[in-house]
């Protein structure tokens, strides 16, 4: 965050924060970007690009959160272990890790979302916010981390197979080949 803030500095330029969690630079002029990115790259510094698999949105989690039954970001790195290097992921796919049942990560309007309870983990699929919101549908309950991985390789690869175009995972639900029901 210092170098993000020396350049911050040293451009004028703007920070702004996400409600997907990503850190926004904002009015950088065209001529210093690959300058800007390689003074902040070197730090573990992620860009969002087209195609990348998409970084879980993650509440504060364990140990930080009384109500938290995991360490989200532990799981979330665990997740981008598994799928950070996979490309072409369309776009609009989002993924949401609670600790607990509260929401705080907004789990329940995300496309693929993990929530931890007391008797393991609960997968959502379908959530979604916007002008006309839907919640997701649970589709799996108290399973384990490895069995969170292949639900979310499941329903990646039938979603990259049956849309050809950027568009959320709820449009998707009721296709008869979708790999999961509601639980």
């Amino acid at each position: 965050m210092k170098v993000v803030c020396q350049v911050v500095e040293e451009y004028n330029l703007e920070i702004y924060l996400t409600t997907q969690q990503n850190l926004r630079l904002n009015n950088v002029p065209e001529h210093v970007v690959k300058t800007i990115k390689s003074k902040i790259e070197p730090y573990g510094i992620i860009f969002k690009a087209k195609g990348l698999f998409p970084l879980p949105r993650v509440c504060v989690g364990a140990p930080h959160c009384k109500m938290a039954k995991i360490d989200t970001a532990r799981l979330s790195e665990k997740i981008m272990n598994h799928f950070g290097d996979r490309t072409g992921i369309k776009e609009k796919l989002k993924i949401a890790i609670g600790a607990c049942t509260l929401g705080c990560s907004g789990t329940r309007s995300t496309d693929i979302a993990i929530e931890a309870t007391g008797s393991g983990l609960n997968v959502y699929a379908g959530g979604k916010d916007g002008v006309a919101p839907r919640a997701g549908i649970r589709i799996k309950k108290g399973i384990t981390e490895t069995e969170v991985i292949e639900v979310i390789e499941t329903l990646v690869d039938f979603h990259q197979q049956k849309t050809n175009k950027k568009q959320r995972l709820y449009r998707l639900l009721n296709d008869p080949a979708f790999p999961y029901q509601k639980v």
